[in-house]
């Protein structure tokens, strides 16, 4: 272990959690969280939800949950949840929302999103608190599945990734309770995607040969898909393909969630394939001092320098600057040092990753 590189580990996590706790909002529970030092909480109340279950996950990844009391910060994230138990960050309208012409399309997939997360703090706080999934049940009917992924547009991967990774997430939830209906859903949904593969790459999404950035698309919504697999214990066809391309990425800083998404790739097609673990290993050692430079002074990450951050579908909505510390970019930032540092030196840190898929899940390895 180098240990001037584990120093270093360490100082950036205790820095982190110090901007963590600046970054509590007045007056409410301890834990809930702005998403970065510029949100007026005032003229945005809404930005807490997504400040808070970042802030929450992050926090239980790398050690900062400290004597927080979860009973009160369960009550206010669940505050956020509706009837049907998906959970909508407030202030999101109809009038500010986009992901696709279709309204009902921009909703799931926001709703799916927001949801996943707000799930996936409560889990950390509470790991055995039953979720509210009663907008999920549907899923069970094959029809309705069906119908859905129908409408699942390949031109789009890396949207399409989020939506089949949120829903993935929800169905194994029900697994207690509806044991042969997820299992035939599963399946459905494993058939969806063997039939659509494209075996070059190991991933999903149209126009790969021909264009660049449709092909990186591809990547980054794929190994969302890519957790269904690592879940349940199937065996993932093309993953030394999939490696292959992300071996062909320089291991430089990109954005928090190219960078995580391959380190997230790399590591379990590792752990699975043992393909080309060697260089896996040399390009992870390189990228990691690199998201370690990338800590701001005061102990958060930002995304990237420069443009304008806004929260994932509200396009009309709270927007501030790039470059500044925020929780998302902050917890995924982490997800990519911790794996590393996790597959690199095995138990140095009790790292603590989700156990619901989505970003920042890992399959148990040991």
């Amino acid at each position: 272990m180098n240990e001037a590189l584990a120093t270093r580990i360490e100082d950036a996590r205790r820095r982190t959690i110090a901007w963590l706790d600046a970054m509590q909002a007045p007056g409410l529970p301890r834990g809930v969280s702005r998403i970065s030092a510029a949100q007026d909480v005032a003229q945005w109340p809404g930005v807490l939800l997504p400040g808070t279950y970042n802030a929450v996950m992050c926090r239980a990844l790398i050690g900062g949950l400290g004597d927080l009391d979860p009973a009160p910060l369960i009550a206010w994230l669940e505050a956020h949840r509706l009837a049907d138990g998906r959970f909508r960050v407030p202030g999101m309208s109809d009038a500010a929302v986009f992901k696709k012409h279709d309204p009902v399309e921009t909703w799931g997939y926001v709703d799916f999103h927001v949801t996943n997360y707000s799930l996936g703090a409560i889990e950390v706080l509470a790991p055995r608190r039953p979720a509210r999934l009663d907008f999920a049940r549907r899923f069970l009917e094959p029809r309705e599945l069906l119908a859905w992924l129908a409408l699942r547009d390949l031109r789009d991967p890396w949207q399409e990734g989020n939506n089949i990774v949120n829903l993935g997430s929800f169905l194994l939830a029900l697994r207690a309770e509806a044991p042969a209906e997820v299992d035939r859903a599963m399946a459905l949904l494993f058939d969806w995607h063997d039939r659509l593969q494209e075996p070059a790459t190991g991933f999903w999404g149209l126009n790969q040969a021909h264009d660049p950035r449709a092909l990186l698309h591809a990547f980054a919504g794929s190994m969302h898909n890519f957790h269904l697999w690592y879940a349940t214990g199937r065996v993932l066809p093309h993953l030394d393909r999939a490696m292959d391309y992300v071996l062909t990425l320089p291991p430089v800083i990109d954005s928090a969630c190219i960078d995580v998404d391959a380190v997230d790739l790399l590591v379990h097609g590792v752990a699975l394939t043992g393909h080309r673990a060697a260089d896996a290993d040399t390009w992870m050692a390189a990228l990691l001092p690199r998201l370690l430079d990338w800590q701001e002074a005061d102990g958060g990450f930002c995304d990237v320098r420069d443009g304008v951050r806004r929260q994932d579908g509200w396009v009309r909505g709270y927007a501030e600057p790039q470059g500044l510390s925020n929780s998302f970019a902050t917890f995924f930032r982490w997800i990519a040092i911790a794996m590393i540092a996790d597959h690199l030196w095995p138990g140095r840190w009790p790292w603590r990753f989700r156990g619901m898929v989505g970003i920042g899940y890992r399959m148990p390895i040991r």
